[in-house]
């Protein structure tokens, strides 16, 4: 085993593919989760079983192993604290101020109006009346979300006046560092996530996908398509205004992921992370569409090998596709009965991963955000005619009976 010590951050079941990546490269892997049978503990070396916003407790678990780099992964809300500790050890790690740039959803609005980046109309609010006030000031739909959440948590879409109070509740509710809402104009429009790479040099565009919603709820995604050209919108100027906001920020190195909106001609910053897209976008699916083994830079930056390869993805990777998709309750829902075409996902070459989020016997709602999905499945193929054919088969063969 190679004598570096990695830590990474939570370790829950979205950060298992970099503990196996961190193994796989020789490194004694640890991780801190709060929860006594989490996912990551039977993958790793050691664990602190411990909030992991118990910033003197990790630290000092840091210390007496003898950590030598401090990582994370799909996971917006553990950036802060990997800058803290990194500062506090002395390792490269993400920058305080860029921590805070890509966690706090206000910051990013003020960034974006001041390097001329479109984004919608905003308002950082305390106060319900502040919310009202920029209401009507707008004249049109708003949307109010927390500084600092994740996975959809605390977002509501406000159509009349008189449901402000409670999503203003709800929406501070998970406004964890700072008691504040987001209030922003909403972008009615087609929906984009972008994942990429950073080095010391520059920013890297590396997979985009088109986004669909479920029926029941427009605040969460039902299906991440990703291509490398659109014939609709200009995938080009999109890479090129992602890497704008990340080139312009203290970003040293690392993985990014972005969403936008498309309306009227612009692309809308959404929000942006420093960290890689969930869901295993980062460990699947960027790897796939680029060819870029995006876990070993940044596990190599990370421990102060940091260097500054060109990244642009070779012609080779031009047509490949894949797919995110996410299963769907039956309508009313019920209670589970039955999972069928199982078998075909197991055995299919092309379906990467798939996962259910229930049992048999459970009571299948639908979503109200994206932590509540029934599951998912991944598929990587060579030609979108390929994944569109699959996509298909899937939707044929897998059914989720309910009763």
């Amino acid at each position: 085993m190679n004598s570096k010590t990695i830590l990474i951050l939570p370790g829950s079941f979205w950060q298992i593919p970099i503990i196996q990546k961190s193994k796989s490269m020789g490194y004694r892997t640890l991780v801190v989760n709060p929860y006594e049978n989490s996912p990551a503990f039977s993958y790793v070396d050691g664990y602190l079983k411990s909030d992991i916003f118990d910033v003197k407790k990790v630290l000092h678990y840091c210390k007496t192993e003898k950590v030598d780099a401090i990582v994370s992964d799909e996971c917006d809300v553990a950036m802060p604290l990997v800058a803290t500790l990194g500062k506090c050890m002395s390792l490269p790690t993400i920058d305080e101020k860029s921590a805070h740039l890509f966690t706090d959803k206000s910051k990013m609005r003020d960034f974006c109006y001041i390097h001329k980046i479109p984004s919608p109309k905003y308002c950082l609010c305390k106060t319900i009346k502040e919310v009202e006030e920029f209401y009507d000031n707008l004249e049109k739909n708003i949307i109010i979300k927390p500084l600092d959440s994740n996975s959809s948590r605390g977002i509501s879409i406000i159509n009349h006046k008189s449901e402000i109070q409670e999503c203003f509740d709800k929406a501070l509710s998970y406004s964890k560092v700072q008691k504040a809402v987001l209030a922003e104009e909403y972008i009615d429009g087609p929906e984009f996530t972008v994942d990429g790479i950073k080095t010391p040099e520059k920013h890297f565009t590396l997979a985009i996908s088109e986004k669909k919603h479920f029926n029941s709820n427009p605040n969460v995604a039902c299906e991440l398509y990703f291509t490398r050209n659109n014939e609709k919108y200009d995938y080009n100027m999109l890479a090129l205004q992602n890497d704008l906001f990340v080139n312009q920020s203290s970003l040293q190195f690392g993985l990014t992921h972005a969403e936008y909106k498309y309306k009227n001609g612009k692309f809308y910053l959404i929000e942006i992370a420093a960290r890689g897209g969930g869901n295993l976008i980062s460990s699947h699916i960027v790897p796939f569409l680029s060819g870029i083994d995006n876990y070993e830079y940044l596990l190599h930056c990370s421990l102060g090998n940091i260097t500054s390869p060109d990244f642009k993805i070779k012609e080779q990777y031009n047509k490949r596709c894949a797919v995110l998709s996410f299963f769907e309750p039956p309508k009313n829902g019920g209670i589970v009965e039955r999972i069928e075409g199982k078998e075909f996902l197991e055995i299919h070459p092309k379906i990467k991963e798939y996962r259910f989020n229930f049992k048999i016997g459970d009571l299948l709602i639908d979503a109200s955000i994206d932590a509540e999905r029934a599951g998912y499945y991944i598929a990587c193929c060579d030609t979108k005619k390929e994944l569109d054919k699959l996509m298909q088969l899937v939707k044929e063969k897998v059914k989720i009976i309910c009763r």
